[in-house]
């Protein structure tokens, strides 16, 4: 699959891992149209970046819990650039606690965002996404880790996973390649926020190249699912985190 004239939408592009994608996509040669929910000046100036490197780039807010601001968002990409080529699901929250101190609105909180969020952009991909293009969800390495605070997280996670493969068996005939990235721990403030130097370092250390990952990490796997070369990866879930698990 060529990138020029192909169109991305990435969720949750205003900053971290999001941004990262965006940035990199736009290199490549997509169009990206960068989601965000509430951070319209960051999304903004990202756009600018993006431009100023010589790439192509518009903003589109709509919280991804919400089905109709999904749709409308399809609606502004295809409206501007004629179609979508390629959905990149980045968009979620993290909120950590044991399972006995989860409260309802940590639970349902996650749910909105990392799981129904995926499904409505899945729904409108499946249904709208031109033919040879790609779907690239954004799960987590804890999915395998199992690590204590994180069940719910990881919970909406597994179930990202599940619906990858599912969608990637459901689009048949139509060259369109489903599949998930699951980063591990990685260099971000939805990652670092609440954590202790002494729990960063420890993570950091957890996989044999010890380090954090970076987003570009991240966006560099993501590239390779959305660009040429990983059209023969379909269904899978790549875990970007330096062999952690």
């Amino acid at each position: 699959m060529s990138t020029q004239h192909k169109v991305a939408i990435v969720t949750g592009a205003s900053r971290g891992i999001g941004a990262a994608i965006a940035q990199r996509l736009a290199r490549d040669g997509f169009t990206v149209v960068l989601n965000f929910a509430g951070r319209a000046a960051d999304a903004e100036q990202l756009v600018g970046k993006i431009e100023a490197a010589g790439g192509r780039a518009i903003t589109a807010q709509a919280d991804v819990s919400d089905p109709a601001a999904v749709a409308r968002m399809f609606d502004a990409a295809e409206a501007a650039f004629g179609g979508v080529d390629v959905v990149v699901n980045n968009a979620g929250i993290m909120k950590l606690a044991p399972m006995a101190e989860s409260d309802d609105a940590l639970f349902d909180s996650q749910v909105a965002i990392n799981l129904k969020g995926t499904f409505n952009t899945l729904r409108q991909a499946a249904r709208r996404l031109r033919d040879g293009g790609r779907i690239i969800n954004l799960s987590t390495s804890v999915v395998g880790l199992k690590l204590e605070t994180y069940g719910v997280y990881a919970a909406t996670k597994a179930a990202v996973e599940t619906m990858t493969a599912i969608l990637s068996k459901e689009l048949r005939g139509r060259s369109i390649t489903v599949n998930a990235v699951a980063p591990g721990p990685t260099g971000t403030d939805l990652f670092l926020n609440g954590k202790s130097d002494e729990a960063v370092a420890r993570l950091a250390k957890m996989n044999p190249l010890e380090r954090l990952g970076t987003p570009d990490d991240i966006a560099s796997t993501v590239a390779f699912l959305a660009g040429p070369d990983g059209g023969w990866i379909n269904g899978q879930v790549l875990r970007a985190n330096g062999g952690m698990v």
